[in-house]
């Protein structure tokens, strides 16, 4: 495993590190934080399959309404798990920091596990439904939160970026078998068993979030930072098996400690209002503020959550009209995603810039998009009829529009996000791209309905609309993303410009001049050099 690894990993730090911090606990520990990414994927999946069943319509009264009634009220019983997790978001960090990001996840799983139980029980109450949602929703936010924290603080430096991705590919996998639960649930039982199995499934990765988690063991950054390095010593101990003398895990506590110091230099003495101060009032923090928050809007208004929360509507509205059949094309859908989500960790991660990602998946997304819409536009699939060649290239562009997600928009904004900050303002930074991501979700999750109901006949403009934004985010990504590979984190002050003393930010607001640059002929971007105000961001990236 160890000699894979490095054939596969090109750093100095596989190179110099101890084998035995490649063991098996490693892994396992990652894998069980990442329960929590399999919980979100989970959730987003099962919801969408479970609308379409007819026992469920039954149940909850949906059989008779309006085409726009409807509408309204799938976007409702969706959209409330994303008001769940946009609250929890901004509880979460504290919470964790407070307690621990092992009791954060124990607890993420508790709540979303009643939340997935509430809403089996429902029994056609719509306001039990929206409740059981919604607590769902604070379960699968805060976890969503912590679980990346969790994993690369426990990591071995050299793969902590791979083991940090396996949250994205739990997620990916919780939606595919979530797609494959409600096609299950329809071939093999019957009656409302047909819509209360996935929802009571959907519990089970919570579940093993907590017995997971339960087994395992806290950060041995946060007990550090706790002023508790007898515990931090012996969890370094156990997961990288290696004596307690040992000088790689002496150099590890050891930079743990500097690490945790630099931080409270960084911050001390520097509250809320100072630290928020400072990221508006400063242009360069205030670029990369701006830019976090647009890649989070631009990421969810691809439309990508539009077909996870809604994949078998949309199969129908292409041709495949059998509620079986539509299922069958969405569990397709979902292994397509996990599959490609695979191949950009393994392949791709760490090989394309983050720019050039950006903006070849921008053009591909537009066009798979746009060919869905203008084909529902000019040939519209009838009821009853077979699906014509046109119609099956349309669905085949449904799965490249998930492949092309997966290598661009899906996991570079999060990567960017967590790099470009300055180390003061990191966290604020990421609390603020997560609470756009699930604002901007909601509101995808809320619109889309209504969207396919009301824009075109059959919803073409739907399509059209994603296009459009798709397209227009090549455009931002040109002109305002610079290529960030290979740069350490202490040249994004270069990059973005170089801040000012947080005591002095008035001085900076009022002096906001322009600096001498010089060009980076390596990135092929031009750089600030170091001075003492703020540059602002090279509009040609």
């Amino acid at each position: 495993m160890v000699n894979l690894l490095r054939k596969i990993v090109h750093n100095e730090a596989m190179k110099t590190d101890p084998t035995e911090i490649y063991g098996w606990r490693v892994y396992m520990l990652a894998c069980s934080a990442c329960f929590g990414g399999c919980l979100f994927g989970f959730d987003i999946g099962i919801i969408g399959g479970v609308l379409t069943l007819p026992a469920f319509k039954r149940m909850y009264g949906l059989e008779n309404r309006s085409s726009t009634s409807l509408a309204n009220l799938e976007a409702n019983i969706v959209s409330t798990l994303q008001a769940g997790c946009f609250a929890a978001c901004f509880f979460a960090s504290w919470f964790a920091d407070k307690y621990g990001r092992r009791t954060g996840l124990l607890l993420s799983a508790v709540v979303a596990t009643i939340g997935c139980v509430m809403q089996a029980a429902g029994e056609g109450e719509l306001a039990v439904m929206y409740i059981g949602r919604f607590v769902a929703g604070l379960g699968v936010g805060a976890a969503s939160m912590i679980t990346p924290l969790y994993v690369s603080e426990n990591a071995p430096r050299a793969i902590r970026g791979g083991l940090t991705g396996i949250y994205q590919l739990f997620i990916v996998t919780g939606t595919m078998l979530a797609f494959w639960t409600n096609y299950g649930s329809l071939l093999h039982f019957s009656g409302n068993s047909t819509f209360i199995v996935p929802l009571v499934v959907q519990a089970l990765p919570a579940i093993c979030l907590f017995v997971s988690m339960f087994l395992c063991n806290e950060s041995p950054r946060w007990l550090a930072k706790q002023e508790r390095p007898q515990e931090a010593l012996a969890v370094l101990t156990r997961i990288r098996q290696l004596p307690e003398d040992h000088p790689y895990i002496q150099a590890e506590l050891t930079e743990v400690r500097e690490q945790l110091e630099h931080e409270r230099e960084l911050v001390g003495g520097s509250s809320y209002k100072d630290l928020l101060k400072e990221m508006w009032f400063i242009r360069g923090n205030r670029n990369r503020a701006l830019i976090s928050i647009v890649l989070m809007i631009c990421q969810q208004m691809t439309g990508t959550n539009a077909i996870n929360y809604f994949a078998p509507q949309i199969f129908k509205s292409l041709g495949i009209g059998k509620t079986t059949s539509s299922l069958f094309a969405t569990g397709v859908y979902g292994v397509v995603k996990m599959v490609t989500c695979a191949c950009f960790l393994v392949f791709a991660a760490d090989s394309l810039g983050r720019r050039r990602s950006l903006l070849w998946t921008s053009i591909a997304q537009g066009c798979s998009m746009f060919y869905i819409g203008l084909y529902i536009r000019v040939d519209p699939p009838v009821e009853g009829d077979p699906v014509p060649p046109a119609g099956y290239v349309a669905i085949v562009a449904v799965f490249l529009f998930a492949s092309f997600y997966q290598f661009g928009w899906g996991p570079v904004p999060w990567i960017m996000v967590s790099e470009i900050p300055s180390a003061r303002l990191r966290s604020m930074n990421v609390a603020l791209a997560a609470g756009t991501q699930w604002l901007f979700n909601f509101v995808v999750a809320r619109a889309t309905p209504n969207m396919i109901a009301n824009v075109g006949k059959s919803g073409y403009g739907t399509y059209l609309i994603y296009g459009s934004f798709s397209f227009s985010m090549f455009i931002f990504a040109w002109f305002l993303i610079p290529e960030t590979k290979g740069l350490s984190l202490e040249r994004m002050d270069e990059l973005f410009g170089v801040t000012t003393h947080p005591g002095d930010v008035e001085t900076a607001r009022r002096s906001d001049v322009s600096t001498p640059r010089v060009v980076d002929e390596k990135h092929g971007i031009e750089q600030v050099e170091v001075a003492p105000q703020p540059e602002p961001l090279d509009k040609r990236g």
